[in-house]
């Protein structure tokens, strides 16, 4: 038999998984308490002991992809050891869009984009993930550059930020289009800019 505190852990994971989902589908701003009451299949005493209100409900959510990522169980892998691997990140964004028939982008600048002049907490949270997510990029860059795979006129830190906005621009063609082919064009074209300042072998300058 499970204990109250597995069932209430249990609870808490429905609701998250389950506005996760939501958020990702529809925005955070469309969808109501009541939907993810529903999808989560919890009750309402459940959802409140746990979350004051929605705005805390994304919070936690946002947390929640945030452990996913830290943990590399993310549905894309932001640890990048290798120029191939750099370009595998890129195109997995867009394997990752194909899932949903490219109707949906990344499930963080969903909640991004959705965020108004009033949400500053969130934007806050989404800000956060953003530059964990470019300093595990910009980590591959200064490591490439110390190691002689990067050329010395560089700059790390606009590479590792132009990849960011590169990828979800992608994603944002790809969603508003339905199409995957504006996409695929962008990614291409953003992994030709990056790789003209590798040097083609370590040690080279």
């Amino acid at each position: 038999m499970k204990s109250p505190s597995t069932k209430r852990s249990s609870a808490k994971d429905r609701i998250l998984h389950a506005a996760a989902e939501l958020f990702h589908k529809q925005g955070f701003q469309l969808t109501s308490p009541d939907q993810v009451i529903e999808v989560s299949g919890t009750g309402k005493s459940q959802f409140y002991h746990y979350f004051k209100n929605k705005e805390g409900l994304v919070h936690e959510v946002l947390q929640f992809h945030l452990q996913r990522i830290e943990s590399g169980t993310a549905r894309v892998n932001f640890e990048v050891g290798s120029w191939s691997e750099l370009e595998e990140w890129f195109h997995r964004h867009i394997e990752f869009q194909k899932t949903f028939n490219m109707t949906r982008g990344c499930p963080i600048a969903t909640i991004g984009n959705d965020a108004t002049l009033y949400d500053e907490l969130i934007r806050q949270d989404v800000a956060l993930i953003l530059e964990v997510l470019r300093q595990k990029l910009l980590a591959f860059f200064l490591r490439e550059k110390a190691t002689g795979g990067l050329a010395r006129d560089a700059n790390e830190e606009a590479l590792a930020t132009f990849c960011i906005a590169a990828v979800h621009g992608a994603m944002l063609l790809g969603k508003v289009t339905r199409n995957s082919r504006p996409a695929e064009l962008t990614i291409s074209e953003a992994v030709a800019h990056i790789k003209r300042y590798a040097t083609g072998s370590r040690g080279v300058p």
